[in-house]
């Protein structure tokens, strides 16, 4: 599946969903639902309807910082995108070219000991390749310790080529965003939770959806040579472990119960992740037994159909490119049978990929829900 798709260029998600029209707010995007084979096509405000009381949705609450700065090596301009914060105080970087669009190229990284001038007279000096094999992110030590505050004062949102225009920082924000104790955060947006609005998560929770927030901090995507992740930051909060674990109880004790409705059977207790982020940051958290424990600290977890999952029984998500190796992990909860059937009807009815695309929801075949919903495209 990872190499048999091609993704048109035109479906590009190029401006937000409330730029596209009057009167239109964030949730005004596709929802694409796979539950086994059967996959059927809705929009986002219809979400609330798809889930049922007693289901867990597990958000991750990093907010996203302006972490693309201009610079200069020597008298060539670069763009430097800030990443990830080292414990040592070095940040992890990526140096790229301008492309005289307004969005960037890829660059060769280093040599070690290159000094970047950043604005404000501060110098930031690559030290050494992040990992073994790549020269695409360096650790690099800065001249101004306070990096964030260079970064309110000078950065912007990281955009990429597909997107028309710049945006603000508010556009990059979900509405799970929280500022964290140390203001560090997300080089790039959680974007699986962009969608939601503060209307539709009222809704959710009238219905007796829950939210476990957690938090884990994203580094600078691979756009050209699709790495695997690399170690990030994390954090599952006592209270989100409880959450996860009794939700998955619950499911486990009316799974027990003999059923009396009809039209199919309709449990809550699914445990579902709003974003590959989140499944990271919980399954990170998650013992060989399948307990979640509260957890901080940097993980490498890489989740492939080999590893699996332990807790996450569905998946909220963008689209993603067919060499991106998040889809390894979509893989791992849905199997590459659903995955490529979905997204082959994802580019059949012109879904839009990216940030500011449609939305992809994975919930278990077990489950088998009346589909009251009709298809409705916008």
């Amino acid at each position: 599946m990872r190499t048999a798709v091609r993704v048109p260029e035109e479906l590009s998600a190029r401006v937000p969903a409330e730029q596209r029209g009057t009167g239109l707010d964030r949730d005004a995007v596709r929802l694409l639902v796979s539950r086994g084979t059967e996959v059927s096509h809705h929009t986002f405000a219809d979400l609330p309807g798809l889930l049922t009381a007693g289901d867990l949705l597990i958000v991750n609450t990093s907010p996203t910082l302006a972490a693309a700065v201009d610079g200069r090596i020597g008298h060539a301009r670069v763009v430097v995108h800030f990443s990830t914060l080292g414990d040592d105080g070095r940040w992890a970087v990526e140096v790229r070219d301008p492309d005289g669009a307004g969005t960037t190229r890829a660059r060769a990284g280093g040599p070690a000991g290159t000094e970047v001038r950043l604005p404000g007279d501060v110098r930031l000096v690559l030290e050494e390749p992040l990992t073994t094999g790549s020269l695409r992110l360096w650790w690099g030590q800065v001249s101004e310790p306070d990096v964030l505050g260079l970064l309110r004062r000078y950065g912007r949102p990281i955009r990429y080529s597909y997107t028309e225009r710049d945006q603000p920082l508010s556009v990059y924000q979900t509405v799970f965003a929280l500022p964290s104790a140390d203001g560090a955060g997300s080089a790039e947006m959680p974007s699986a939770a962009r969608p939601f609005t503060s209307r539709l998560v009222a809704e959710l929770v009238s219905r007796g959806v829950q939210f476990a927030p957690v938090r884990l901090h994203t580094g600078v995507a691979s756009t050209e040579a699709h790495e695997p992740p690399y170690p990030e930051r994390f954090a599952v909060p006592e209270a989100s472990a409880r959450l996860i674990n009794a939700a998955k109880a619950n499911k486990t004790r009316r799974a027990a119960l003999p059923w009396k409705g009809g039209g199919g059977r309709r449990e809550g207790g699914k445990v579902i992740a709003v974003g590959t982020t989140a499944v990271r940051a919980v399954e990170s958290a998650t013992g060989a037994d399948g307990v979640v424990h509260a957890r901080q600290g940097w993980t490498d977890l890489v989740v492939t159909p080999e590893r699996g999952v332990r807790v996450v029984d569905g998946l909220l998500t963008g689209l993603h490119e067919p060499e991106a190796s998040h889809l390894l992990m979509l893989e791992a909860i849905a199997g590459p049978a659903v995955l490529g059937r979905s997204y082959g009807e994802a580019l059949r009815g012109r879904y839009l990929w990216h940030e500011f695309g449609d939305v992809h929801l994975i919930l278990p075949a077990e489950v088998s829900h009346a589909m009251h919903c009709s298809s409705n495209y916008r």
